[in-house]
């Protein structure tokens, strides 16, 4: 029998896709309108608690990446007390908060610190890659730039060009030079702690100052790879409320390959196996799905404690605009299997190929998305420009159709409350898309 047959045949609930729907979005806390009141200190604190991780990027056409999950989900707060939560004091150290690779560059809680020691501590091609072309081309840079950042951090890279100074035209590093690259490699093994400064420039320190520890290969305060693996796969349960393995898995990208006789699969299916055995999850069947979920239940009273057991709403009466870095986007076919959206982030992709824009985030009204925006900060001129809108194609599975004078009006409202976020004057639309924006 199957893996996936062998978990059917345990199934114990039956759920409709819109009832999985409403457990997801209640997790995520998009099941209800953000509230109205100013968002606190502690609306932070509980993100980061409850979804363990929040993404970043370099791209600002409209936001940084990290400050729009909040907004979806906590409404219009100053993005200055976020960074004060996250980046701590002038040195950049945060007794909240610590970065490294979660979800791709992400920052998390301090409290899962030692969850990533295994990530920092273990082998990986590029790691190894990347030290036998620094020691081969820059002997001894990779001690000089650890000794340097222990002496003097915080540091950015510019202030340590002077060991290693381009030599001439861009190499094999790109754009990067030897000290990034070194200091990079410093910090994914966790010989150096990473902040953010001024204009999200990322800051290094030694990791004493930085974390309150010390060097990954210097200290035993990590978990075990496979407490810690486990441990990121019940998080990721209680984070998302309801999923397949790979859904799960992708939440802090724990390995899930396909094939049979995959460890990377086996694995999977034993962090499943786990939660279940230990009361934290039950399998279930949803409508429509071809994999088996898992959905959290209320755990034994020696659970973890933080986990929360999923939660059906009853309906969905949120609405906002998600971005593309938002848990709601990030795992693409569990996007399109729950709400029939076909979702590609076009950033990368030349102007002239693009379907629906560059920056396009998914508007999220009820338990459905409707629409997609285009949408770009001009600071200079003070307005937000909607460079296109277009109705969503797709139908989330179970659902009905939204009329289009609905979609309309939800999407100027949120381009409203958008623009006043950003603390822009006002909102202009280019006309392009199929979704008409007048007011």
């Amino acid at each position: 029998m199957s893996e996936a047959a062998a978990n059917v045949s345990r199934v114990t609930l039956q759920l409709s896709a819109a009832e999985a729907r409403r457990v997801f979005l209640d997790a995520q806390n998009l099941a209800r309108r953000t509230p109205s009141r100013r968002p606190r200190e502690a609306d932070f604190g509980e993100y980061l608690h409850r979804q363990g991780v929040l993404q970043l990027d370099t791209v600002n056409v409209l936001a940084r990446a990290h400050y729009l999950p909040l907004y979806s989900r906590v409404g219009a707060y100053r993005p200055a007390d976020l960074d004060d939560f996250l980046w701590g004091d002038a040195s950049g150290h945060s007794a909240h908060a610590f970065e490294h690779w979660g979800h791709e560059a992400s920052v998390m809680p301090r409290e899962m610190l030692p969850l990533l020691h295994h990530r920092m501590a273990g082998g990986s091609g590029w790691k190894s890659r990347t030290r036998e072309q620094l020691e081969s081309e820059r002997p001894g840079l990779l001690g000089a730039v650890r000794a340097a950042v222990e002496e003097h951090g915080p540091v950015v890279a510019g202030d340590l060009e002077h060991m290693a100074p381009r030599d001439g035209a861009r190499g094999t590093w790109w754009d990067q030079g030897h000290v990034k690259v070194a200091l990079e490699y410093l910090f994914i093994t966790g010989s150096v702690a990473a902040s953010r400064g001024r204009h999200f420039t990322r800051t290094y320190d030694a990791p004493m100052r930085g974390w309150g520890v010390p060097a990954a290969d210097e200290g035993d305060w990590g978990v075990p790879a496979g407490e810690a693996r486990q441990a990121l796969f019940d998080r990721a349960l209680s984070a998302t409320g309801i999923g397949t393995v790979k859904d799960l898995c992708d939440h802090f990208r724990l390995p899930f390959a396909a094939g049979a006789r995959s460890p990377d699969v086996a694995g999977g299916a034993a962090w499943a196996a786990s939660a279940v055995e230990r009361g934290l999850a039950a399998w279930a069947e949803v409508e429509g799905w071809n994999a088996p979920a898992l959905i959290a239940v209320d755990g034994p009273a020696s659970a973890r404690p933080d986990h929360r057991a999923a939660r059906d709403p009853g309906r969905a009466t949120g609405r906002t605009l998600l971005s593309p870095f938002d848990p709601v986007c990030w795992y693409r076919p569990r996007l399109l299997r729950m709400f029939g959206v076909d979702y590609r982030i076009e950033i990368y992709t030349p102007a002239h190929k693009r379907v629906y824009g560059y920056y396009c985030l998914p508007l999220l009204v009820g338990d459905r998305i409707v629409a997609r925006l285009d949408l770009k900060a001009d600071r200079k001129a003070s307005t937000l420009l909607v460079q296109a809108a277009w109705h969503e194609p797709g139908r989330a599975p179970g659902s009905r159709a939204v009329a289009r004078g609905a979609v309309q009006e939800s999407a100027t409202a949120e381009l409203e409350a958008m623009t006043a976020w950003l603390g822009l004057d006002d909102w202009r639309s280019t006309g392009r898309g199929d979704l008409s924006l007048a007011r």
